[in-house]
């Protein structure tokens, strides 16, 4: 109930948008537009830190001086869904209700709407693999 009120107030806020998903976000610089994640394969590697509705930051490449790199099918849904609002160089706030974030489960608080700040570093395309060549004919197994 505090995080649904806490993401009310920041829904009023100048600049700040909200998807069909109810995740909310601000666009601080967008980046390059024509390298952007589109695909859940792709990967980001990004600078960020994460906050609950408190302010008390939990994560932060910051700290460890080293950016991170994620693809988008391993990260929450807010995640996933935010990174392919900014292209490389952009930089985001997302404002991630509960149920777009950890849920029930965390050691940052059950059911916690969370804040993230990232800049996005690179965006790494995925590429399909190459389908292994079906002509070449195993050799049998030398006895």
């Amino acid at each position: 109930e505090a995080s649904a009120k806490w993401l009310e107030g920041i829904a009023k806020k100048s600049g700040v948008e909200k998807t069909e998903s109810g995740l909310l976000y601000k666009i601080e610089r967008p980046g390059d537009a024509d390298t952007i994640a589109v695909d859940d394969r792709d990967v980001v590697v990004v600078n960020y830190e994460g906050k609950n509705r408190k302010g008390k930051v939990f994560d932060s490449s910051y700290e460890r001086n080293e950016p991170a790199e994620f693809p988008l099918n391993r990260v929450i849904k807010g995640w996933t869904e935010g990174m392919k609002l900014v292209g490389k160089g952009g930089k985001i706030t997302l404002w991630i209700p509960a149920e777009l974030a950890y849920g029930e489960r965390r050691d940052i608080g059950a059911n916690e709407a969370l804040e993230f700040s990232v800049e996005v570093v690179d965006v790494k395309p995925y590429v399909e693999p190459a389908p292994a060549d079906s002509t070449k004919v195993a050799e049998p197994a030398k006895k």
